[in-house]
């Protein structure tokens, strides 16, 4: 039983009413205050209904890349809390690889996940956003230039003022030098790639019909039955993982490691700008900064996964890995050259895109170069072996 005292010091009894009267006018008083914090614009928790938006890889369902895009989502829907969902879907199951941009600004879905050099055929801009040329960056410092080097805005630009596409996007997760590719014997030099039935996709078509290369551009899940009847002579596609998965081993066992076709890449979250403005400021970041968290979680699974799917790609694929002459690799640079100079002829934007790129690298690579100790050397004096001891020099 509580007391109160009285003027004196000395305790005087609290009758049950007088405690009932007190405990309403503290709970009438709590919710007085509670309607004044509100009303002072203090957040309060929302149950809104859950938004759930139709978002479509360009992978097949098997790829570790469907995989990425599927850990973005989860992401995304753990970070609402229940207000957002991504419902995801594997390449085809609405469009193909080579549709989802067009697909997304129709409506007939509201996101996806791929590579922006996939719409390389509406402008060749799009593929320095995702395949840039190697300036001796790395997909790290490539995401640099994107987030702080004025990257993300010349793709907004793209976007909206060049291409004029009703689309928000944001580019994310960083992957190492591609492949060559797969092939029925080694590449030994330059020549070799003359009059090849080949597939890439972006600028590095471009490159490889500098080489006098028959290039085809197709989605990934399309890549290996071409190869296994005979339509393409090569083929590139990402990694280990996904070279593994994808079935390669099976038409080839050759594959080509090192290659400045595809020195860096990335990939591409896009929406519905529509679908996007409608969402409240706060799901809007989450789909923005859920990009960056899957960003890193995509590298570093890619740091455990790459290595052992190689591993496995050689002891049971029976594939037989080779290291790209020198004189492949300088003939690329060249031919880089060329595409350079003559994109940034034809196109104000495809130059000013490239010269934003240059200015970032010419510092920031020198940075790198000069500033980090050759890992090389390391790596041969604690494990007793070189790096590419596994691969075989043609």
């Amino acid at each position: 039983m509580s007391n109160e005292h009285s003027d004196n010091g000395s305790p005087t009894p609290v009758s049950a009413e007088s405690k009932g009267v007190s405990r309403r006018k503290f709970l009438v008083g709590s919710a007085a205050t509670a309607g004044a914090v509100a009303a002072a614009g203090f957040p309060m928790i929302s149950r809104a209904e859950t938004t759930t938006l139709r978002f479509q890889s360009t992978w097949p369902s098997q790829d570790i890349f469907h995989e990425f895009a599927a850990d973005y989502t989860r992401i995304v829907n753990e970070m609402s809390g229940g207000r957002l969902r991504l419902s995801l879907l594997p390449a085809g199951a609405v469009v193909g690889a080579l549709q989802l941009q067009d697909a997304v600004i129709s409506g007939a879905l509201d996101g996806g996940h791929g590579v922006s050099a996939y719409w390389y055929g509406k402008n060749k801009a799009f593929s320095l956003f995702g395949t840039p040329p190697p300036f001796g960056w790395d997909a790290h410092q490539f995401l640099a230039w994107v987030k702080y080097g004025g990257g993300q805005e010349l793709y907004n630009e793209l976007l909206q003022d060049i291409v004029k596409v009703n689309l928000v996007g944001f580019l994310t997760g960083p992957m190492p030098t591609q492949a060559l590719g797969w092939f029925k014997e080694p590449i030994t030099e330059p020549g070799d790639l003359r009059g090849m039935r080949y597939r890439t996709v972006g600028l590095a078509a471009d490159l490889m019909r500098e080489f006098g290369a028959a290039v085809t551009i197709m989605g990934g899940g399309d890549i290996v039955p071409a190869m296994d009847r005979g339509l393409l002579d090569g083929a590139e596609f990402n990694n280990p993982s996904s070279d593994r998965l994808l079935g390669f081993p099976d038409v080839s066992k050759v594959w080509m490691l090192r290659s400045y076709h595809q020195d860096c890449e990335c990939f591409e979250i896009i929406f519905s700008k529509r679908r996007f403005d409608g969402l409240p400021e706060e799901l809007k970041a989450i789909l923005k900064y859920a990009s960056e968290a899957a960003s890193s979680d995509m590298y570093w699974k890619a740091m455990r996964r790459y290595p052992e799917d190689l591993e496995k790609l050689r002891t049971e694929g029976g594939v037989q890995t080779y290291i790209t002459p020198d004189s492949v690799l300088q003939a690329q640079l060249e031919a880089w050259d060329k595409v350079i100079e003559r994109e940034s002829a034809q196109s104000e934007f495809f130059k000013k895109v490239i010269d934003s790129q240059r200015a970032f690298c010419e510092k920031t690579v020198a940075f790198h170069l000069e500033g980090n100790t050759p890992k090389e050397p390391a790596y041969e004096h604690f494990f007793g072996r070189k790096p590419d001891s596994e691969s075989r020099r043609v």
